[in-house]
């Protein structure tokens, strides 16, 4: 048996996404999400195919990459297969060898659920622990409270609005209703929100995606943002309830979110919205 890799191309995209899909489960590690690939095709099909790799044995797919940026590659890998030595030997091969193309040489990241035999084999070949990140998680067993804001669905005619919301929310983002309509076109969006929420007098305070997996799967926030003028006012915890809320109607079995442990106010911010911390996950790094 031989394990090969592959950048699957727009006609294999479908087949990516819905492996992901079905990789998602209540008590799973942290892990790239068919949210994730979402978020990025608002970059567009082309730029989607392009970053993602694939790891297959006889025709199954075996593990998911996303090259997520300069030197980071988000890794996840089939349940049944993240203790198999196979493909774990040639993941890490692969990312190791710069010739091989996956990652360059000097600096780099991978991301790998916790627990997968590929964590244990980069760190015998030397790759180190990046900055902690903290996993939240709320169950959406019950109800979810009203988030006590104006919170809509975003349909195309409202897209600049979400668009210059995520941009007053994220320094240096440059998201256009463009990229919004590219987003939206994916796959993945068939299953997936957006949604802005709306303070007292009408402004557009704060947005969140949503990215469901399917019925009785954990679902995804990426990205959640509050308009740098409207912070400090619970706009935060009020949309993350909302985007709890609309996962809970896609069918979700809990709502996923990850953030910088570093960043204590978007800990903070999820906590209040009743999502609980899960234990901390590292990237493994490479040092140029």
């Amino acid at each position: 048996m031989t394990i090969v890799r592959d950048t699957p191309g727009i006609d294999g995209l479908g087949e990516v996404v819905g492996a992901l899909r079905e990789w998602q489960d209540e008590g799973a590690p942290m892990q790239l999400h068919p949210g994730d690939l979402g978020w990025f095709w608002r970059w567009g099909p082309e730029a989607t195919a392009r970053a993602v790799r694939t790891w297959s044995r006889d025709g199954r797919i075996l593990a998911v990459g996303l090259l997520d940026g300069p030197g980071l590659l988000r890794l996840t890998i089939a349940p049944d297969a993240r203790r198999d030595e196979e493909p774990a030997r040639r993941l890490v091969e692969d990312v190791t060898v710069p010739e091989h193309g996956v990652l360059p040489a000097g600096r780099a990241s991978v991301e790998a659920p916790a627990g997968a035999l590929v964590q244990d084999l980069l760190a015998e070949a030397g790759w180190g622990v990046d900055e902690p990140w903290t996993p939240l998680r709320r169950d959406l067993a019950a109800p979810v409270p009203d988030p006590g804001l104006r919170v809509e669905a975003v349909v195309p005619e409202r897209a600049h609005a979400f668009a210059a919301v995520h941009r007053a929310a994220f320094d240096g983002s440059g998201f256009t209703a463009g990229h919004w309509g590219a987003m939206a076109a994916g796959p993945p969006y068939a299953d997936a929100r957006c949604l802005l929420a709306y303070d007292g007098r009408g402004d557009a305070v704060a947005a969140v995606t949503v990215w469901s997996a399917g019925p009785g799967r954990p679902g995804l926030l990426e990205p959640m943002g509050v308009h740098r003028d409207h912070r400090r006012r619970g706009h935060g915890r009020a949309v993350t309830l909302a985007a709890a809320a609309a996962l809970r109607e896609l069918g979700s079995s809990s709502a996923l979110v990850c953030t910088p442990s570093s960043n204590t106010g978007a800990v903070a911010t999820y906590g209040s919205a009743g999502f609980r911390p899960c234990p901390q996950v590292r990237d493994r790094c490479r040092n140029a």
